[in-house]
């Protein structure tokens, strides 16, 4: 590993393709899409405009707040997993947190060129990124709800290509912040192992999402039969690793569940981005799938 495999390696370029993901959604949910349409052709690239920033501001914003974390985490992981870039010298703590530094800066800069509103969430996330790394992780309750919460702002921030669509849709923020607040309770077991009692709990967190998607058809400007391809395909990516890992929850099982279900987040966007803007949009994201694990295979998802 070259000292510039390592530090791409602390940013987990993997997951930053599924952030991207959450800004996709956002945007066909905020009805950007529909806009676009009324447009004339030649005024595509200039509204399209705020979905580059936003996609800009993401990778700023994810990328830093997971290089906070390995700096946080530096001296833990020199006993528990002392092959990571920090611990094995390939990278430092004073460029990590540089590094750092810059990503979530350039995240929160690029919101601002869409609106004020935008820089706003885009700081809120910074902040809950960084209170995760340096606290909420190690708390068992407030730690998973810490880290939805990232993401459940990370999908807002999409929505805020249309400021005003915020008003009337913050409430799908809630549908990552549980499902990542089950994917972070069972992440706990990454390294000595899980427990059945967390896994279980973590199937049910699943079935809430799944519930919650199923109660957006009551919104006038989204179509679950849209939704149903993409959420099969979902359970079926996400629940045989937990099921596998229940009779044995071993590191190895464990984290496979999470990678699973990290990965997956492409595959939940992309269900409910079809129940807004069709299932052509929907296919269109399930594209960053293959990109993702393409990464996952080269660089540390979990």
């Amino acid at each position: 590993m070259t000292t510039l495999g390592a530090y791409i390696r602390l940013m987990r370029p993997a997951n930053i393709v599924t952030a991207i993901a959450d800004i996709l959604l956002g945007f066909a949910a905020s009805g950007a899409l529909l806009v676009l349409s009324q447009q004339a052709e030649g005024s595509y690239f200039i509204h399209l405009q705020p979905l580059a920033w936003l996609v800009l501001s993401t990778i700023g914003l994810y990328g830093g707040g997971v290089v906070f974390n390995d700096v946080f985490d530096a001296d833990l992981d020199r006993i528990e997993r002392p092959e990571r870039p920090i611990p094995s010298r390939k990278a430092t703590i004073a460029g990590a947190s540089v590094l750092g530094g810059t990503l979530l800066t350039i995240g929160i800069a690029a919101a601002l060129q869409v609106s004020i509103v935008s820089a706003t969430i885009a700081f809120a996330v910074a902040c809950l990124a960084l209170l995760y790394d340096w606290k909420g992780k190690h708390h068992p309750v407030l730690g998973p709800i810490n880290m939805g919460s990232c993401r459940g702002g990370n999908l807002l921030l999409g929505v805020s290509a249309i400021p005003a669509a915020l008003e009337q849709l913050w409430f799908i923020a809630f549908i990552p912040i549980i499902y990542i607040s089950a994917i972070t309770m069972i992440s706990r077991g990454e390294v000595n192992g899980g427990s059945t009692k967390a896994l279980k709990g973590a199937v049910a967190l699943y079935l809430v999402v799944f519930a919650g998607i199923a109660s957006l058809a009551l919104l006038p400007q989204f179509s679950l039969w849209y939704s149903l391809p993409f959420l099969a395909l979902f359970a079926y990516l996400v629940f045989p690793p937990l099921f596998k890992a229940m009779p044995s929850p071993e590191p190895q099982f464990i984290m496979r569940a999470v990678k699973a279900g990290i990965l997956a987040l492409i595959v939940m966007n992309a269900s409910i981005a079809a129940g807004f803007a069709g299932w052509q949009y929907g296919l269109a994201m399930l594209l960053l799938l293959p990109v993702s694990m393409f990464m996952a295979k080269r660089f540390a998802v979990t």
